[in-house]
This record gives structure tokens, C-alpha cells and sequence, in this order.
């Protein structure tokens, strides 16, 4: 009996063949970002774990760091090498299109604005110069402490501004 209504779900749940070679082809995005763990973009190194738990903990981890760039990459595809506005072709089987915006910023190596166009990994770093400073003054004491945060450049304010975050909030 209940491998006839598990038989009778999966007819329920069958994919039709356009789907199916969607599917397939988002394949491609599963093995980009394993392979953007193990190397480029994340540089998680093979750790050794003996025991499951630590194991289970490391690829949550790995998954959850992929799953944050992910995020990261989709609020900032108007500063990276990204099609925003990506067509979705009604045949799966016909190649991929990319938008005129995107081979613009191909071609020109620039943002509309003029701006460089950017990786997300070279992102990333032009993000990390923006600093907090927490100033001590000699002799002071604890409480006339304060912090100082660096004035952002403007692709860092506007990187900021796509994630919904301020200088001050981060």
C-alpha cells in the first residue's frame, strides 16, 4: 500500500522535458560553487575531521559561507561582472543570452556611471580598506574613549547602500 502511494507522488511530481534540461543545466552552478569552496573564492582548505559531528560542522560551515556570498554577489550584481537583468529564453536548449547592460560592462570594463567594474573577490578587498578606529587618549580615561570610522569611498557607500547597511551600522 505504500509503495503505491509513494509510486502515484512521484508520477505527481515529474518533471516535463523543458524542465528537466533546466534543471541539468543549474548543474553547472552546483559545481561553480564547489569549486569556488575548494579554491578561489572562499580558499576553504581540506581540514581533517575525525568524528561526524566535526565533519557535519565543517560543511554546514562551507555551506553557509557559499550561501552568504551567494546573497552578496545577487545584492551587488550592478558592480560586478554580472547580468542583472539575464533574459530566460523560453527554448532551454538555445544558449544563453546575456543582456546589453552586461556586455556593456564586458566590453567597456566600466558601470554606466564610469565607475570600474568589478570582481567580487577585488570587491571585497576594496571593501576591506573601509576601517573602525577605536581612539584612546593618553592618560584619558576609559570612558572618554571613542570610535572612528573612515570616510567610505563612494563604490564603497554605494556597496554598502545595496545591502541596506550604513558605515556607521557596520
Amino acid at each position: 500500500m505504500a509503495s503505491t502511494c509513494c509510486a502515484r507522488a512521484c508520477r505527481r511530481e515529474r518533471l516535463g522535458s523543458v524542465d528537466v534540461v533546466r534543471a541539468y543545466k543549474r548543474l553547472g552552478h552546483v559545481e561553480r560553487a564547489f569549486r569556488g569552496l575548494k579554491a578561489v573564492d572562499l580558499a576553504v582548505r581540506p581540514i581533517h575531521h575525525h568524528t561526524e559531528p566535526r565533519v557535519r560542522a565543517h560543511v554546514f560551515l562551507c555551506l553557509l559561507a557559499y550561501y552568504v556570498q551567494w546573497h552578496l554577489e545577487r545584492a551587488w550584481a550592478s558592480l560586478l561582472f554580472r547580468d542583472e537583468d539575464r533574459p530566460e529564453l523560453d527554448d532551454p536548449v538555445a544558449p544563453a543570452e546575456r543582456s546589453a547592460a552586461a556586455l556593456a560592462k564586458a566590453r567597456t570594463q566600466r558601470l554606466p556611471d564610469g565607475g570600474p567594474v568589478h570582481s567580487f573577490r577585488t570587491l571585497l578587498a576594496e571593501l576591506a580598506t573601509l576601517t573602525r578606529n577605536r581612539v584612546v587618549p593618553v592618560g584619558g580615561p576609559d570612558e572618554a574613549a571613542f570610535d572612528i570610522t573612515a570616510t567610505p569611498t563612494t563604490l564603497q557607500a554605494r556597496a554598502l547602500t545595496l545591502l541596506g547597511l550604513t558605515p556607521s551600522s557596520v
